[in-house]
């Protein structure tokens, strides 16, 4: 047994329904069909540089041509979500060889919908864990989720050697869409969210990549950045048109600061594991980080085959990147509401 917690297992899951991001497109020009023709044009671009083919969703894409009231959409998300985790779980169970009864605690992150009880309490008796599990629901981290929240049940892994934790992330961001919103934030939203969700079981007592150093920076006075606007039918999106250039600016510098706190640089690190918030945050998280550019494989294919499903997304760029026999040290990286990096070194 070490003393430092181990990612024993690692599995995804998504939603029944396969959407084509040239038929979303097409749908499009119905859903803001308002929009006088410059607008549509500038519109129906986003969708064709977003560097999407597919993406998943919990309901089918007829779903989205009428409108749908706050209670509808959090309905679908509450039976929705649970079936998701519930999937990515017994996967990694499975993948982990251990039986539900193992697990000691359980670390759930999602910011697309409210249950309360929450998921993981949801999730109890369909996956028959243990009365005694220890339970820490995390909402509101947005896109720097599936980070921050892996970082949260390593300390947790780390604090008693012998447990087994489950972490998982759920997030359906495709029931926040808001027909004929002609705002920025919606079209890139509709342009670019999917559904799904990621489970992992870490322990110290365990095989696997060695999850270390942890850490997150939050800049000042930038709650605006990213986040939800909670309206009477639902979440709408709030990002800001300055996040490619705020991580070229500014990434380099704070991911440095970190590394340098362990010891480390940035030439040390072997792999990078970026969230891919769109295609332009790809090409500035290349350039903040010095890569050459196509370098980032893993997050663009993620985002070209399943969007970007917020916290999830990065889970899903470590399981390829994993798969793919990735040796050596590995940062982490999402950035979410706050504004705020996270970061998490791992050792394959």
């Amino acid at each position: 047994m070490t003393e430092l917690p181990r990612l024993m297992a690692l599995a995804t899951a998504v939603p029944p329904y396969k959407l084509s991001q040239g038929d979303i497109a097409s749908r499009a020009k119905r859903w803001f069909a308002g929009a006088d023709s410059f607008e549509l044009e500038s519109i129906l671009g986003v969708f064709d540089n977003a560097g999407i083919d597919t993406r998943y969703s919990t309901v089918p894409l007829d779903w989205y041509d009428v409108p749908h009231g706050w209670g509808e959409r959090n309905s679908l998300y509450l039976e929705n979500a649970l079936a998701l985790i519930e999937q990515a779980a017994v996967k990694a169970l499975e993948a982990a060889h251990l039986d539900a009864g193992d697990i000691d605690a359980v670390v759930t992150v999602s910011t697309t919908g409210i249950a309360t009880p929450s998921l993981d309490a949801m999730l109890m008796s369909r996956l028959k864990l243990r009365a005694d599990l220890r339970r820490l629901p995390i909402f509101g981290l947005g896109c720097a989720g599936g980070v921050l929240g892996l970082s949260r049940a390593a300390e947790l892994a780390r604090a008693a050697p012998r447990s087994k934790i489950l972490f998982l992330v759920v997030e359906l961001c495709g029931l926040s869409f808001q027909g004929g919103e002609f705002t920025k934030s919606n079209i890139v939203a509709t342009a670019l969210f999917g559904d799904g969700a990621a489970a992992a079981i870490l322990s110290c007592d365990g095989e696997g990549p060695v999850l270390r150093e942890s850490g997150e920076w939050t800049w000042p006075n930038s709650l605006g950045v990213m986040g939800w606007d909670v309206a009477e039918n639902g979440l709408k999106a709030i990002f800001s048109r300055h996040i490619p250039a705020l991580v070229r600016r500014d990434l380099h510098r704070t991911a440095s600061n970190f590394l340098e706190r362990h010891g480390l640089n940035i030439q040390q690190v072997a792999h990078f594991v970026c969230h891919p918030g769109g295609a332009k945050v790809i090409e500035a998280l290349e350039g903040a980080f010095g890569l050459d550019p196509g370098r980032l494989t893993e997050a663009r294919s993620v985002l070209r085959d399943f969007g970007n499903m917020s916290a999830a997304t990065v889970l899903f760029v470590l399981e390829r990147t994993l798969q793919a026999e990735a040796t050596g040290r590995i940062l982490m990286t999402a950035l979410g509401p706050g504004f705020t990096a996270g970061f998490q070194l791992i050792e394959a």
